[in-house]
């Protein structure tokens, strides 16, 4: 996506981000209380109703992104997530990113970082079987390396469902902040269809840090799939927290590869 296409992108965002909260919520509720749903990956703040194999290592590489408001501009290099096939529909998910002030120019902090375990309730479309997926996700919040941040906790429900004409992901999370305050993250994820090899994909989001923020995102981008075991994605997110507007680029790859194979072939 080149420069000039920032403003467009920004402006369809703003479009969608008009709706008032209640309005937002009163669609979510909708979507949440329809049975065939589903959620996703990278480049999205959503996860998907799936998990890796066992023995598989899948990892989501973000080298190098950027976020900018009026006051500040952030690199955001690397943002990492690894997720670990340890046993039949559960997988273990390490995430961390870091962040870097760029002007005004500040101090790296290593943040977002988690412990998470994942598990599919109900194996579904995305497991190549009929109606929705159903998984849950839940695990530990870690200190930021600077300013002030405590340990937090966050549990969510995950619902997936894909149809011939694309793909879609629902998210609904509550969680402890870091700062201690109760947060709730609900977001629904939209893609073509799964066998094209380059698919559109958006994301809707809301949060609410209650008694403290609320920020609304819409996301716009791409997916090339490459191979079963890689992809490339590319996308641009604007948010608006408190009133306050963010942009961001987002542009990565999620690959993986078989623990258990690399072992057998090291031990030969």
């Amino acid at each position: 996506m080149g420069v000039s296409a920032f403003p467009v992108a920004a402006a369809w965002v703003d479009g969608v981000m008009a709706f008032s909260r209640a309005s937002w919520l009163a669609v979510l509720v909708g979507i949440a209380l329809w049975p065939e749903v589903t959620l996703a990956y990278r480049p999205f703040d959503g996860t998907d109703a799936a998990v890796a194999d066992v023995g598989e290592l899948e990892i989501e590489l973000q080298p190098a992104g950027a976020r900018w408001t009026n006051e500040q501009k952030t690199l955001i290099a690397p943002a990492t997530v690894i997720n670990y096939g340890f046993a039949k529909n559960w997988e273990l998910v390490l995430e961390t990113q870091v962040e870097t002030p760029l002007s005004p120019s500040g101090t790296s902090n290593l943040t977002s970082s988690g412990i998470f375990l994942k598990h599919v309730l109900r194996p579904g479309a995305l497991q190549d079987q009929p109606g929705p997926s159903i998984a849950t996700e839940f695990g530990v919040l870690l200190p930021d390396t600077v300013g002030p941040s405590g340990t937090g906790f966050s549990v969510a429900g995950i619902v997936s469902q894909r149809w011939d004409w694309g793909t879609a992901h629902l998210n609904i999370q509550g969680e402890l902040t870091r700062n201690q305050n109760a947060d709730v993250f609900t977001s629904l994820i939209l893609e073509g269809p799964s066998k094209w090899t380059v698919r559109p994909v958006a994301e809707f989001a809301y949060e609410e840090e209650f008694g403290h923020a609320h920020t609304a995102s819409a996301l716009i981008g791409a997916i090339w799939q490459v191979r079963d075991t890689l992809a490339f994605d590319v996308a641009f997110r604007r948010a608006s927290t408190n009133g306050v507007h963010a942009n961001e680029v987002r542009a990565g790859l999620t690959f993986g590869f078989s623990v258990t194979s690399l072992s057998r072939r090291s031990l030969k």
